[in-house]
């Protein structure tokens, strides 16, 4: 595949593996912060080619994971409306909320249509003038320019029956939440690549200068994953705490200024609820006052159990790199992609989902 296979060469993968080998004098524990880099650890077995003393451990890098209960309650019920046609991406529709989940109100009758980028809904809305067209707009810092333009746009083309249910939520805080926890055992990053295409990596130096903790900006191929894991361990192992760009074919320090201007005009800072870990103070994303005539929550206000369905579940625990997958008891017994309990088994970017389809178990 081309510009891809140079980035799986198996060859270069074991010889960078050496490397980290012989860099690694002594025990360290990593966190990839993005669901799609875990599944390039699982998939390609990368645990497997580095020393014991290094841990690999997943962060709660996939929006659809921490996407709280009481959203996806929000979203059965807004979907539920006869007068609604709600529009999602594809994986949201089978995380479990308190009661039930998208999908089950899909099967009972309700209008949701899977699309495959906001814009879509503009169309939808405008073929159907009777009908009131909301868009589940989740996602970090990677969606929000798409979302973001989607609802200028709206304004701009004054389509009043449109609105958009927001979980936009923003990484480096969710870093800091990680670091402040007396649970925390991480000692250095693998930062998300596409988030910092968008928003560059200026926003972690005061974070690895603070905590004084090495953070990589990392892509998700496996030699950038191998690369990345080699320049944490060799900033650690060298008593340093810095922030470096492993992904530079596609990150710049500054970012992609356009696109973080397209997100300033729509979105303030606010605090928001993760999903298994709680709010925390100025992680996410909603929208300025001047566009608020679009917020699905205004426009449709209810109220929602916001509880967790599945005691067993630990998902939380797992976004929070507290544990892993496999430790969880339902795990490929009761909990698995066809019978999800936690939204980690049923994103694409879910590390409960990467280690059920890969069957990796890993230390």
């Amino acid at each position: 595949m081309k510009f891809v296979d140079e980035y799986r060469n198996s060859k270069e993968a074991m010889q960078l593996a050496d490397v980290i080998h012989r860099q690694t004098t002594r025990p360290w524990t990593l966190m990839e912060i993005c669901g799609g880099q875990t599944h390039s650890i699982a998939k390609y077995s990368l645990q497997d080619l580095l020393p014991e003393k290094i841990s690999l451990l997943h962060g709660p890098g996939c929006p659809v994971c921490v996407t709280p209960v009481t959203l996806i309650d929000k979203a059965v019920y807004i979907a539920a409306l006869p007068n609604v046609i709600f529009c999602s991406f594809g994986d949201m529709l089978r995380v479990p909320g308190s009661k039930e989940d998208l999908f089950t109100v899909k099967s009972k009758g309700g209008d949701i249509r899977v699309v495959y980028s906001p814009m879509d809904v503009h169309k939808i809305a405008q073929d159907n003038p009777e009908k009131e067209v909301v868009f589940f707009a989740i996602g970090f810092e990677t969606t929000a320019p798409a979302n973001a333009m989607a609802i200028y746009q709206a304004k701009l083309e004054d389509i009043k029956n449109i609105s958009f249910l927001i979980s936009q939520v923003i990484v480096p805080p969710a870093i800091r939440s990680i670091l402040e926890s007396p649970d925390n055992r991480v000692q250095g990053f693998l930062a998300a690549g596409h988030v910092c295409t968008i928003m560059g990596y200026q926003e972690y130096e005061p974070i690895s200068e603070k905590y004084q903790i090495p953070i990589v900006v990392t892509g998700f191929e496996p030699l950038d994953i191998l690369q990345g894991i080699y320049l944490c361990i060799k900033q650690l192992e060298e008593g340093r705490a810095e922030v470096e760009n492993q992904y530079s074919r596609s990150v710049r320090k500054e970012g992609n200024l356009p696109a973080q201007k397209n997100i300033q005009e729509v979105f303030q800072i606010v605090p928001r609820q993760w999903r298994g870990i709680g709010e925390i103070a100025q992680s996410g994303l909603g929208l300025r006052e001047a566009y608020s005539r679009f917020d699905a929550e205004k426009k449709f206000p209810c109220e929602v159990d916001g509880q967790e369905r599945f005691a067993e579940c630990i998902s939380g625990l797992v976004l929070q790199g507290i544990k892993k997958p496999h430790d969880c008891e339902a795990f490929g017994k009761s909990c698995t992609p066809e019978s999800p309990l936690g939204a980690t088994m049923v994103s694409t970017e879910g590390a409960c989902a990467a280690y059920y389809r890969y069957q990796s178990v890993q230390s």
